[in-house]
Parts: structure tokens; C-alpha cells; sequence
């Protein structure tokens, strides 16, 4: 009962209506939300990130930015994982992320972007996500285990939904069906950058005798061979046996380069 009066005051205060069915199609952007004010420890900039549940890819997701230079305020109810967190991430806190007094009590209103990692209990997932935009927060990535759940999601406004296990799994099922990629990150629908080993066609020839870009439509980022990764190799680079092509394109078309 609790996620359905928050749902429906939610859309009430957004949509100025009651009803859950008038939320917003995917993809249509948010009006701006107007931050509470009131003190408190955590100054917004455009660096700082409040991530909530503490499981293997929400660590993940906190670990890497605080690494890569990022304020970031990690959230779990679990009181032992907080513990256990602290030692490697600086501002962690155990509170129940579907209570929005404890969520303004740490200064949430103060972040740009906010991620959803409850992977275990899509109820307190999809609550989280909801406090999170009544609270101002201007950007809310949740996570969800299937697609039924990102398109809840995204219904109640969530700006990106991305579900870790069906995308492994896409990624996992293209390598081993086309054994020449060693890696891809797709971009959208099907394209991406494609790590794969040059076939035999290409050794021994430059990039600009290979065409790659006017017979496959594929265009060389960098080459990794052994240690080293060349960016952006000019047309005169010439290709050995066991080079890595780094490439960006269609993954079809990638697939299409080997055969």
C-alpha cells in the first residue's frame, strides 16, 4: 500500500492526476524539478552521484567512479555491507532508500544524477527511483532484472533503465556465435565498437588497401598488437597476423569482415 500512495502522489504532483496511467510514454522528456532547500553536507556539482543498493553491480558502479575522481554518496540498508564498504568508499551510509526523510536527512536533493541498483526487491527498487525525482534529483538511472520491469520503470519516468544480465548475456551469446570478436560495446541497436582479431584477408596490407570503411563500412579506431594500442593509425599502417582491430560500425558488418 505504501509504493501505491507514493505511486499515486507521484502522479499527482507530476501529471496532476491520480492515476498511474497517465504517466509519461518512454523517451519523452521530463519537466525540470525544482531541488528542496535546506543544509546539507553533500554540495551538487555535475561530479557527484548518489547510488543506492550496495550489491555486486551497484559496488561496481560506485568503486569505478569514486576511482575515476567522482563524489559519490553510496546508500544500502544493509548495516554490515556498509561497514564492510567503508574502507574503499569514502561516503557510504546504511538507511532504507524508500523512506524520504532519511533520504533528504543525507542531502539527496543535492545530486545530479542518481542510480537505482536494488536488484533483489524491485518494490524497494522502484520506490527509490520515484523519491529520488520528487526529491529534484535531475537525472535517475535505475536497474531492472527484465524487461517487464524496465518498462514499469521508464512509465513512472526513470531517464535510463538498463538491465546488466539480459546485456551480458547478448554480449556473451555474440562472441561465441562469431569467435573472431573478442569484445563489443554496442552504442545503439547494432552498433557499437568491436574488438577483433584481423583475419588472414587483411595481413600483410595497409588500412587504406583494406577499405575497410567503403567494402564493410567499418572505420578503424585503434590496433592493439601485443602491448601496445595505436589510436587512431593512419592509412599507411600496415596490418600483421594477431593484430586486434578496435572498430566502430555495425556488429553485423563486423561479423561480415571474417567470413
Amino acid at each position: 500500500m505504501a509504493l501505491l500512495s507514493s505511486l499515486r502522489d507521484f502522479f499527482a504532483h507530476r501529471l496532476g492526476t491520480s492515476t498511474p496511467l497517465a504517466a509519461r510514454e518512454p523517451g519523452v522528456s521530463r519537466p525540470e524539478r525544482e531541488s528542496p532547500t535546506g543544509h546539507n553536507p553533500f554540495k551538487q556539482t555535475a561530479n557527484e552521484f548518489v547510488v543506492i543498493g550496495l550489491g555486486r553491480f551497484g559496488t561496481s558502479v560506485a568503486t569505478t567512479l569514486v576511482e575515476h575522481g567522482r563524489n559519490v554518496l553510496a546508500i544500502d540498508s544493509d548495516e554490515s555491507r556498509v561497514q564492510h564498504l567503508s574502507t574503499i568508499l569514502p561516503h557510504v551510509v546504511a538507511l532504507d532508500a524508500t523512506n524520504i526523510d532519511a533520504l533528504r536527512q543525507v542531502g539527496v536533493e543535492n545530486f545530479d544524477t542518481g542510480l537505482v541498483c536494488i536488484g533483489t526487491d524491485f518494490e524497494s527498487n522502484l520506490l527509490a527511483a520515484v523519491l529520488l525525482q520528487q526529491l529534484g534529483v535531475k537525472r535517475v538511472i535505475a536497474k531492472a532484472r527484465t524487461r517487464t520491469q524496465r518498462d514499469i520503470l521508464l512509465r513512472v519516468g526513470a531517464d535510463e533503465v538498463i538491465l546488466p544480465e539480459h546485456e551480458a548475456g547478448i554480449r556473451l551469446g555474440r562472441k561465441l556465435s562469431a569467435g573472431h570478436l573478442v569484445d563489443y560495446l554496442e552504442v545503439s541497436n547494432d552498433v557499437g565498437v568491436v574488438e577483433l582479431l584481423a583475419p588472414p584477408s587483411l595481413w600483410g596490407r595497409n588500412l587504406s588497401e583494406c577499405s575497410l570503411r567503403q567494402r564493410y563500412g567499418l572505420t578503424v579506431m585503434a590496433v592493439r598488437r601485443g602491448d601496445d594500442l595505436l589510436v587512431s593509425p593512419s592509412a599507411s599502417f600496415r596490418i600483421e597476423e594477431n593484430d586486434l582491430l578496435v572498430v566502430l560500425g555495425r556488429i553485423e558488418d563486423a561479423e561480415r569482415l571474417r567470413q
